[in-house]
């Protein structure tokens, strides 16, 4: 990071960022339980973007909604903010973190993103990634995505001096994962399966009163970097490693300099140096409540989290519709 990155990264962006992940989440609800997930996604996309351009900074999106053919706005390289020249800094987002979720009324849809100086965070491609995290205060290595659910289990309860059925995991409800899923239950552990929204499962290994120990399991790669971003403000522990299906996810990894596709990143390869990362509930979740309407009024449930403190605040807010109305993004 240069230090003219790591300048803009001293100033308080926090409130900046979670107010533009409430501006995302505010527009997304509007659009919850409609069974419209395209809707809802170009609803939190619109709204994101808006408000990512009142920043003064200059920022580029490093894990956005796609390459520039595939998305029009909040594109992987794009430029965005309103300070023009350097420094600039590295952003990566999902808008709307459960898309399907939102359009269903389900549980853990979010609004997401983090930021940090150039270069800090890995430059995935659109890929799956298998993933293994756990929360802060554990030996270094106590989890490995090379081991058996057996041993991994093992060691994560030695550390937390539990008995492993004690021991919480959380894994994505997919039929990928279901050998996976037998082999923890075989090992004596807890399953907790959700639906879709992974960022928010990894996130659930760092807070205590979520009760979760650990996630594993094969996600997207975007949110495996998200997750990393958080779980590095958070002091947990997180490996991932590309899951390239066919010969298209080959060259998509290629295409980011990624030759060596068995490659185990540690959480440090996947976000380092002082980073931020923000998120706003949608729908109720493990981490966050959901948007609640009533009266021309909306309330939001938030978490901003720095990597330089690993202070953790969640933030309740009220916001007036009929006051905002016509201001731009902030009326959404």
């Amino acid at each position: 990071m240069s230090e003219r990155s790591a300048a803009v990264m001293d100033r308080n962006l926090a409130l900046e960022a979670v107010r533009i992940t409430e501006a995302t989440a505010l527009a997304a609800s509007r659009l919850m339980g409609r069974g419209d997930e395209r809707a809802a996604d170009e609803a939190a996309v619109e709204a994101m973007h808006s408000a990512l351009n009142t920043l003064n900074v200059r920022g580029t999106v490093i894990i956005g909604e796609g390459e520039p053919d595939e998305a029009e706005r909040l594109f992987n390289g794009q430029q965005i903010g309103a300070a023009q020249g350097d420094p600039t800094i590295d952003i990566i987002l999902s808008p709307l973190e459960g898309s399907t979720i939102c359009a269903k009324g389900g549980y853990n849809a979010l609004a997401v993103m983090a930021m940090a100086g150039q270069g800090a965070f890995l430059n995935a491609p659109a890929v799956y990634m298998d993933k293994i995290a756990v929360g802060p205060g554990l030996p270094p290595g106590v989890v490995d995505l090379d081991e058996t659910p057996h041993n991994n289990l093992k060691r994560l309860a030695e550390a937390k001096q539990v008995p492993v059925s004690d021991l919480l995991i959380c894994i994505l409800d997919r039929p990928r994962h279901e050998d996976l899923i037998d082999k923890v239950r075989e090992a004596g552990a807890r399953v907790m399966l959700i639906a879709d929204g992974d960022v928010s499962g990894v996130i659930a290994t760092a807070l205590p009163d979520t009760g979760v120990d650990m996630y594993v399991g094969v996600g997207g790669a975007r949110e495996g970097v998200l997750a990393a971003a958080a779980l590095a403000c958070m002091g947990g522990q997180m490996q991932g490693r590309l899951v390239c299906r066919n010969e298209d996810d080959r060259n998509r990894a290629l295409r980011r300099g990624i030759a060596d596709l068995s490659h185990k990143y540690d959480m440090a390869e996947m976000a380092k140096g002082d980073v931020m990362f923000a998120a706003t509930g949608v729908t109720d979740g493990v981490i966050l409540r959901g948007v609640r309407r009533s009266k021309g009024r909306a309330t939001t449930h938030s978490m901003v989290v720095r990597s330089t403190t690993g202070t953790v605040r969640f933030i309740d807010a009220q916001h007036d519709s009929e006051r905002k109305a016509g201001h731009g993004w902030l009326g959404r």
